[in-house]
């Protein structure tokens, strides 16, 4: 991960950012030299957001930026690659999720393609203030960057190793089950999800924290690959499947972020991580599976492994009685119908949760939204022949019955909370790059420190 900042204690000789709304603009204008006007004219400039121009004040060049007076990503998000490269700073007060916007837009990519250039830094003289922005900003990054690796570079086997290190540097526990341990473990769904992929299925742990804090899991789906299985894909389908581990890499990221900024919490992060192959022993539609609760569950999908990954990892966190458990999952196309591709969908039984995470994911530029627990659909995963049937072969309510599926695989003794996020962004905007999203990372972030506090 690229540990350049993009934020500054200090910057001399930086150059001067001033933000104009229209109306800021016009009064400007009033003061400003003709040449100044014809300069400024000329670049279009009018205080619209994302519209910027250089004008030259005395001895001094200085850049006028538009926008909109909100509290937002975008008011920085964009400007670290449009600018030229070298520093800045500004009079103006920025906020948080200011600068969250433009530490998010100065990510790249660039394990297989060197930058070309670095992106522009700006001055943040609050020194609190920017420790806390870095660490949110590393940890988006991290997701980032593990989303963005090709399962060339990013399978089971590498993802348990990004976890190690990450526990080693945090002083946290550390532990893993691969291949036939699984089966020791009677975690039969994750075993029969990776068992076809040269690089074993594995459950990956680590834990942090002080043993008289509340406890909270955070697991993450980690399928590095998903090919479909024998219900294969289509090319379209699976050009994109290196993404499918998207719940495991926003898992990883919060857990780091949580560790970094020392919530009193005891964290226990469970990583299921498998690669979704096509062999001769892979797992088929109509085989029935054995899972850690004891449940079976027949395949009508093997396309539908997610949920199989993630019923093991649930029980065995359900078993440690912990006071949260949240789960994050690039697991349905029905979510991305229901709510796009911006927005992660919401599962929990408690009122309250949803609520405070919603409100937190408004504030924080990094929505949520909750769809229901529908318990008349839990009809649609009846098996003749097993407890439960791993997808419905209705059309309808996809995100729904597979968030159902995992309900069943808890006791009800903790909050639980399920994210079905796409963890990609389609497109480029302020602040958000295409590529890899830690989706739900922040709202979530700031839902656990407004619960549990700080030391």
């Amino acid at each position: 991960m690229n540990e350049f900042s993009s934020l500054v204690s200090s910057a001399d000789n930086a150059t001067e950012l001033l933000f104009l709304d229209k109306s800021d603009y016009e009064e400007w204008s009033k003061t400003a030299s003709s040449r100044q006007q014809e300069l400024v004219t000329k670049q279009s400039f009018v205080g619209k957001t994302g519209q910027k121009a250089w004008v030259q004040i005395e001895d001094e060049t200085i850049v006028l930026i538009g926008w909109d007076k909100q509290d937002n990503l975008g008011t920085l998000g964009h400007l670290p690659f449009e600018l030229p490269e070298g520093k800045y700073r500004t009079k103006q007060k920025l906020t948080e999720l200011q600068l969250l916007g433009w530490g998010m837009g100065a990510y790249s990519f660039d394990r297989y393609k060197p930058l070309k250039r670095l992106p522009a830094q700006i001055e943040v003289p609050d020194d609190t203030l920017k420790k806390k922005v870095e660490a949110i900003i590393q940890s988006i990054y991290l997701a980032r960057d593990l989303i963005n690796t090709p399962a060339s570079d990013m399978s089971p086997s590498h993802l348990e190793s990004e976890i190690c290190a990450l526990a080693e540097k945090q002083m946290a526990s550390f532990e893993c089950w691969t291949g036939d341990q699984l089966l020791d473990q009677n975690c039969g769904a994750i075993h029969a999800v990776g068992r076809a992929s040269n690089d074993p299925p594995r459950l990956i742990e680590l834990k942090w924290g002080k043993k008289e804090h509340p406890k909270i899991c955070l697991i993450g789906k980690g399928v590095t690959f998903d090919s479909g299985g024998l219900d294969l894909k289509s090319a379209s389908g699976m050009r994109q499947m290196k993404k499918d581990m998207g719940g495991a890499a926003i898992a990883i990221g919060l857990a780091q972020l949580i560790m970094n900024q020392k919530l009193p919490v005891q964290l226990r992060l469970l990583i299921p991580a498998a690669e979704n192959s096509i062999s001769g022993n892979a797992f088929r539609p109509g085989d029935i599976l054995t899972t850690r609760k004891g449940l079976t569950v027949e395949i009508d999908n093997t396309d539908a492994e997610g949920r199989l990954l993630l019923c093991d990892a649930l029980t065995i966190a359900d078993e440690e009685q912990p006071d949260l458990i949240m789960d994050f999952a690039t697991l349905t196309g029905a979510a991305r119908s229901a709510v796009g591709t911006e927005i992660s969908a919401m599962f929990t039984h408690s009122d309250l949760i949803a609520e405070k995470l919603f409100k937190q994911g408004e504030s924080h530029a990094d929505p949520l939204w909750r769809l229901p627990l529908h318990e008349s659909y839990n009809s649609m995963l009846d098996s003749k022949v097993a407890d439960l049937v791993n997808s419905s072969s209705s059309g309808y309510a996809g995100a729904i019955t597979a968030a159902l599926f995992l309900n069943n695989f808890l006791s009800g003794s903790a909050d639980w909370v399920h994210f079905d996020v796409m963890a990609y962004n389609l497109k480029t905007s302020p602040g958000k790059p295409e590529g890899g999203e830690g989706m739900a990372m922040r709202a979530v972030f700031a839902y656990l420190e407004e619960t549990y506090g700080q030391t």
